[in-house]
């Protein structure tokens, strides 16, 4: 470590086995397959978790596939093997660990607030993989999974021998976030037809029209006030779309009881529906596709929220190790940070 260096050399005994071929003699002091001791892997794992790998070279004096591998052991070696054991709830959601679109798919029991499984892709093959692991008796057990509006997870959940049995928990976030969409696309069409107008002093009143729509109005600075007073002045079909995208939020906002919600949601489904306003037509029959999932979710108390918590601090790991090469040892860097593993530095653990 810096300056110093130490070097462990040990003859050790060598067995021809009629079965296995020639195999080495195992160590107390490193894992399989490696050459740096159990103290300096458990090192590398922590300084990963804490910093970028070019520092952990630099510091360390070794390599960034190395530094990769002893990762891939030390997760091996201190991942926790009963995490799958005794799940009630759990999050699915994806997360991006590389540019073009490679994606990892991550499953977090809401109860230990940890990632307990992960894997390479996030389509319906990639959460099947994840219920051949837990097995159809553990599955048996889920009572309710969170995840997003895709129809990929939710597919894998209902199939036969997985979890029909557990309430699917659409995150409501996600859906005051399609609303919000759906009024960024209405601002745009507004936007382009006042462009073609010859006078284009009503355009004008459109500058920084984004953010004061698209924030709480409660976070609106004087500027952004100033501007969405002007919108509801002119009318029209943004102030509308506007209209109903707060009134869709302030179902969520406030702490509502769940009847309550369902018939305020109803009756906006209903209204949006009919408001002549196309992103808004389209963003209501979503929300009524996936209307009782979102309701389980205010119902139950289960929603993403600690899953993207997590997704965020992942994608920080991702960040600062300037890209991977392998999804295996991403997985393997989000697994010593957010999964159910004990991760010691070598002066606090215990003598072997």
């Amino acid at each position: 470590m810096g300056k110093w260096k130490l070097v462990i050399r040990a003859s050790l005994r060598r067995l021809n086995c009629p079965a296995h071929g020639v195999v080495v003699e195992q160590v107390p002091f490193a894992r399989h397959r490696s050459g740096l001791t159990r103290d300096f892997e458990d090192l590398v794992a922590y300084f990963a978790t804490k910093t970028d790998k070019t520092a952990i070279t630099r510091i360390l004096r070794i390599d960034w596939d190395t530094v990769g591998r002893a990762c891939e052991r030390v997760v091996a070696d201190g991942l926790d093997p009963c995490r799958l054991e005794g799940l009630v709830s759990i999050g699915v959601d994806e997360v991006s660990w590389r540019k073009r679109h490679r994606y990892l798919t991550l499953v977090t029991d809401h109860a230990a607030g940890k990632i307990v499984w992960g894997a390479e892709g996030k389509d319906t093959a990639t959460l099947d993989a994840f219920f051949d692991d837990l097995g159809s008796e553990k599955a048996a057990a889920l009572q309710a999974v969170s995840m997003d509006m895709g129809p990929a997870f939710a597919k894998s959940v209902t199939a036969p021998g997985h979890a029909p049995q557990a309430v699917i928990c659409i995150d409501p976030f996600h859906a005051v976030k399609l609303v919000g969409d759906a009024l960024d696309v209405l601002r745009r069409q507004t936007w382009n037809e006042l462009r073609q107008l010859p006078d284009q002093a009503a355009a004008r009143k459109f500058k920084g029209a984004r953010w004061s729509l698209m924030k709480k109005p409660e976070n609106l600075t004087d500027a952004q006030s100033a501007t969405l007073r002007k919108l509801r002045n002119h009318g029209g079909a943004l102030w509308r779309g506007y209209a109903l995208k707060e009134a869709f939020r302030a179902i969520f906002a406030g702490d509502l009881d769940p009847a309550d919600t369902a018939e305020l949601a109803g009756r906006w489904i209903s209204k949006a529906s009919h408001c002549a306003l196309a992103p808004f037509v389209k963003v209501a029959k979503t929300i009524r596709k996936h209307r009782d999932g979102i309701l389980a979710a205010i119902r139950l108390k289960i929603n993403n929220a600690r899953a993207e918590g997590l997704n965020n601090h992942v994608r920080l790991i991702t960040r600062r190790a300037y890209g991977f090469h392998s999804p295996t040892a991403a997985l393997a860097l989000v697994m010593l940070s957010c999964g159910p593993i004990q991760l010691r530095l070598p002066h606090e653990t215990t003598p072997r």
